[in-house]
């Protein structure tokens, strides 16, 4: 059927977002992502905050676990609102092994050039394509959290510098920056104070304690949102969600963790 003018029309965002957490561990991560409404967890790593009580599936050992899981979801009856993967970084593994396993390979790297990677393209986006299904179908906001890791960048624009970056293989990254709605950077502010000492100066790093939500991009960082949501805000226990979701289409703020 040809396309024609009569057929334009207006629409808006109203499907519950897809984010990406990430940060160095210990800000917060896994907490903040607690907040959303209704949260079930697909754990691939050990460790909750002990103060946290979460519904999960109990560590998934294999990405087939994390897929069912996802599965299990989609197709039966429940009232949960947001699937949260913790952590990107820890499932990484589990889908190389199972590249390998379905390519007899000993490793990612066996087959060279880069290509065991490549194949690994699929297999991640059969994990968002399944996430995206719960999303359009069911409803639920998706949470990916991931750890960080400092990368050097080469700029051709400038001298060489040091950012944080996700932990994933660039490829994964990739997949993830271009899919996902919003990425914050979750840290704390660091300020270098210089106290005087025998033989000279003595920097020390200073935190203050405060932990910032960061969803703009910055070369110290990667960042990025779709909905208009301030370049940094502090992150207050329990205010999180709350905070971002003024600005996601159609949140029900109700649901969230009460304040």
């Amino acid at each position: 059927m040809a396309i024609n003018i009569s057929q334009l029309r207006r629409v808006k965002a109203t499907e519950p977002p897809r984010v990406l957490i990430y940060g160095p561990p210990g800000m917060g991560k896994t907490t903040l992502a607690s907040e959303w409404p209704e949260p079930v967890f697909l754990q691939v790593e050990d460790g909750t905050p002990g103060d946290l009580e979460i519904a999960t599936f109990g560590r998934l050992s294999s990405f087939e676990d994390v897929m069912d899981a996802i599965g299990s979801l989609y197709t039966e009856e429940h009232d949960q609102k947001t699937l949260v993967l913790d952590s990107l970084d820890k499932l990484e593994p589990l889908v190389w092994s199972k590249v390998c396993a379905d390519n007899n390979w000993k490793n990612i790297e066996q087959p060279g050039y880069g290509r065991g990677y490549v194949s690994a393209d699929s297999y991640w986006r059969d994990l968002v394509e399944g996430c995206n299904a719960l999303r359009r179908d069911k409803g639920m906001g998706i949470v990916f959290i991931a750890h960080s890791t400092i990368n050097t960048v080469d700029d051709p624009m400038t001298n060489s510098y040091s950012r944080f970056d996700i932990r994933l293989h660039k490829r994964a990254i990739g997949i993830f920056q271009d899919e996902v709605d919003a990425i914050f950077f979750l840290n704390q502010d660091i300020t270098i104070k210089t106290d005087d000492a025998k033989g000279g100066n003595r920097s020390r790093a200073d935190g203050g304690g405060r932990r910032w939500i960061y969803a703009a991009p910055r070369p110290a960082f990667v960042a990025k949102n779709r909905y208009g949501i301030p370049d940094k805000l502090m992150y207050e226990r329990d205010k999180g969600y709350t905070t971002l979701s003024e600005h996601f289409p159609g949140a029900d703020v109700s649901q969230a963790k009460a304040a």
